[in-house]
């Protein structure tokens, strides 16, 4: 009944009664996704009349009721074959300010009609494969980036930076050929890292360094949700980029990765829009090439050095409350130099692991992140070791046992998701230099027994990677403790059935093999 009134007026009423019909419309259905079969040809032809509206010289707040409905109804995909044609899509790239001229963003009047034709054609290629296609022959990707060109530091205009980045975002995701255009043809990483750099109003110190404000305020949701758009795009945009072919490349990742620094030291307006972004953040650094993740720590500041920084070794291990009260007010510092991002990921982490589920899409990402710079980069291992994997002094637990950080990763060894189970294991593996002793030690045989057996390292050994020879000092508790720990030594089956330690028993099968092979 409601479309069927609504029809009525847009097809035969002023311009004043249709924005009043819509608007009753919109109020009603405004929380509306699931709409009734029995009206689908109603709302099809009440789309229709919408369109045949916004080609009239009609008042603007009629445009915007117009489209508000509009933008409800596209959430049904039944209804959007017969109304998505490129005729239709033109006229919401005209509104939405999407055509070829110079038209700049002066008026103020016009921008909520901007914003609600770029939902639309947000929701309209989201559900049309019509719509996504067309979007091809229209460049429209090339017509957004020239949009977000035009709203170049212009912070009171986000909610059309917003959904310019979403729209952005969608199609990036439904065609891998418009992330390569993006990413060559429209230069779309610097685009877009630009915005990144307007939504956390970033000020340069250096190269690759930015200065952060600790006590500032927080992102406004504006802010976080126009920075959660763009680094959504820029994923999507470098998904293939591990291999940087040229060093203006290089370049340009290692400003990005600056800027995703930034992200990590900074807060949203609430603590799961801080998490939001961090976490696009993390997926995002998963993109960049891991030679140009040394930007992520920085040597310290002389202002850093005259506040007398505080390590992380001087705080009380046992009381994180008051560690995170610290942390707040101090530069996290490792071998002289700025460790907080990488603190941040680590307690990132942490906290992923204590969700306790979602350990896929949740966790590998930043494991695997932290894997790839421990292996790349010294320092970032070393803080990392220090911090995962300090001084063995619990010797009477069984090392899946506790709540520190090495005992949630041990037990992670173990866990009936095969893909978290051997991310866990590796990154406590490179912390280890890939030396199976010292594993062993820390994560106990019968937790390591699968990524070992994977790499064929059951009998001891190195993995395949060089690390650097710094010393790996015992505690006296577990010096007191080493020699029990030939109870966990590997054991293997002898050819008479007995068992013996596996090194030996390998060498009799040996043995057995070669005088086999002599005979016919």
């Amino acid at each position: 009944m409601d479309e069927e009134r609504a029809l009525y007026i847009v097809r035969a009423g002023e311009a004043g009664a249709i924005e009043r019909v819509l608007r009753d419309y919109s109020d009603k259905h405004r929380a509306t996704f699931k709409f009734e079969s029995t009206d689908e040809d109603k709302r099809k032809k009440l789309c229709e009349g919408i369109f045949k509206v916004l080609v009239k010289d009609v008042p603007t707040s009629c445009q915007v009721s117009c489209l508000e409905v509009l933008r409800i109804l596209s959430r049904d995909k039944k209804i959007l074959v017969p109304v998505t044609t490129k005729e239709n899509m033109q006229i919401l790239l005209r509104l939405a300010k999407l055509n070829e001229s110079d038209d700049s963003l002066e008026k103020v009047s016009e921008f909520p009609v901007i914003v609600e034709s770029l939902k639309c054609l947000c929701n309209i290629v989201f559900n049309s494969q019509t719509a996504q296609q067309l979007s091809l022959e229209l460049n429209l990707a090339a017509k957004l980036c020239n949009l977000l060109r035009k709203c170049k530091d212009r912070k009171f205009i986000s909610d059309i930076k917003c959904f310019d980045l979403r729209l952005l975002f969608l199609l990036s995701l439904l065609h891998t050929d418009i992330r390569s255009q993006l990413r060559y043809e429209l230069q779309g990483l610097p685009l877009l890292t630009q915005v990144l750099e307007s939504a956390f109003s970033i000020k340069w110190t250096d190269e690759y360094e930015s200065a952060v404000d600790r006590n500032g305020p927080p992102l406004s949701p504006q802010e976080t949700d126009c920075a959660v758009e763009a680094l959504k795009a820029l994923f999507n945009v470098t998904v293939d980029s591990w291999k940087v072919p040229k060093e203006s490349d290089s370049h340009q990742f290692r400003v990005m990765a600056a800027v995703l620094r930034h992200c990590l030291l900074i807060v949203g307006p609430s603590e799961d829009k801080t998490e939001e972004l961090h976490s696009n953040a993390v997926n995002l650094l998963s993109n960049v090439p891991v030679s140009c993740l040394d930007v992520l720590i920085c040597p310290l500041t002389h202002e850093e050095t005259a506040q007398e920084a505080t390590t992380l070794d001087e705080l009380p291990s046992d009381k994180a409350a008051e560690k995170d009260a610290v942390l707040q007010n101090s530069t996290v510092v490792y071998n002289g130099m700025n460790m907080e991002a990488i603190h941040v990921l680590l307690s990132f982490m942490e906290k992923r692991i204590d969700k306790g589920s979602s350990y896929r899409e949740g966790l590998t990402p930043v494991l695997s992140l932290l894997t790839e710079c421990s292996r790349a980069h010294r320092n970032i291992r070393k803080f990392l070791k220090d911090k995962v994997l300090p001084p063995l002094r619990d010797v009477t637990n069984r090392p899946e046992v506790g709540s520190t950080v090495r005992n949630k990763l041990v037990r992670l060894m173990t866990h009936v998701d095969l893909g978290v189970k051997q991310i866990a294991a590796e990154f406590l593996f490179v912390l280890c230099k890939e030396r199976v002793d010292s594993l062993l030690k820390y994560t106990g045989y019968g937790n390591a027994a699968g990524l070992l057996a994977a790499r064929g390292l059951l009998a001891g050994g190195r993995g395949d990677n060089w690390y650097s020879e710094d010393e790996d000092t015992d505690t006296e508790e577990y010096k007191n403790a080493k020699p029990k720990e030939e109870l966990l030594k590997p054991m293997g089956l002898k050819p008479d059935g007995t068992i013996t330690p596996l090194e030996e028993a390998l060498s009799q099968y040996s043995v057995i093999e070669e005088t086999s092979s002599d005979t016919d």
